[in-house]
């Protein structure tokens, strides 16, 4: 079996993507999970390069690991949760039933992506233009420009309250 140059740089954007993810969730630590997370973010970037969507990785390293995590961090900052109050416990048997549906559900996802190829249809798409911004720009302001303007409209709402909520009683 010959491995061509893709399918190389693919695993090596996969394989730390796989490894920060299981960081996010093994880290004792809450700053360590959302540094492994920001890593995460970034080796998922790469992927999106590889599919040749580059808007997406653009738009998934300045929104998800700058913007995202910057807040996130700052929360867990603003909460100084440190290691301090972090003490050995045991599991309960929630938590090992919640093991067995992780490993139910990824044996349910393997069987299904075993079965994908024959039943995928692959629809007439471009490929020169897949993922550019003035593809996902063109279909953005026709196709869903309903949405994208109640989504906006949304956000003010969200911006306004927030606004309200926080400023100071004279």
């Amino acid at each position: 079996m010959e491995l061509n140059r893709e399918t190389i740089t693919f695993v090596i954007f996969a394989v730390p993507l796989v490894a920060t993810a299981f960081g996010v969730i093994l880290a004792r630590s809450p700053v360590y999970a959302a540094m492994n997370l920001v890593a995460a973010f970034f080796f998922m970037a790469g992927i999106y390069v590889l599919l040749v969507a580059h808007l997406i990785a653009f738009m998934q390293i300045l929104v998800y690991a700058g913007a995202v995590m910057v807040l996130f961090l700052f929360v867990i900052m603003l909460l100084s949760l440190g290691d301090e109050h972090l003490e050995p416990e045991r599991r309960k048997p929630w938590q090992w039933a919640g093991v067995l549906g992780a490993g139910a559900l990824f044996a349910i996802v393997s069987a299904a992506i075993a079965n994908l190829p024959g039943a995928l249809q692959y629809a007439d798409v471009d490929q020169a233009k897949f993922g550019t911004v003035k593809a996902v720009g063109q279909i953005l302001f026709t196709q869903y420009l309903l949405p994208f303007e109640v989504t906006s409209l949304l956000l003010l709402v969200a911006i306004v309250g927030a606004v309200v909520v926080a400023k100071e009683r004279i």
